[in-house]
């Protein structure tokens, strides 16, 4: 395992969004959704695509708060831009996903 220093944490912006819309990823190898994520008004809305399909449909993501590494660089995937990385833990059953366990406000910063 690589070491990082604290400096090179806190380098990394992980905030709280709320996801408002999913539609299916077509043409990818591996299942994916495309996702747009509210992290409120000083941030705005962001891109994502997530491979989360195993644990995960679109109807059952909408309205769910989701953290997310808003300060990577944007990566083109196929014809969609990929803004941001959705955070979630690889299990047995597939990825899952990061959530705050309290009522937080979108935007707010993991601390």
């Amino acid at each position: 395992m690589s070491k990082i220093s604290f400096d090179d944490f806190l380098k990394l912006d992980i905030r709280v969004g709320e996801i408002i819309r999913v539609e299916d990823f077509e043409g990818l190898k591996t299942k994916a959704y495309k996702v747009w994520v509210d992290f409120g008004s000083s941030i705005g809305i962001k891109k994502s695509s997530a491979q989360i399909c195993e644990l995960y449909n679109k109807e059952n993501l909408v309205g769910k708060n989701v953290l997310a590494v808003i300060n990577f660089e944007k990566k083109q995937i196929k014809n969609f831009m990929s803004e941001v990385l959705i955070l979630g833990v690889y299990s047995d059953a597939g990825v899952v996903l990061i959530t705050p366990d309290k009522k937080v406000k979108k935007g707010d910063k993991l601390g």
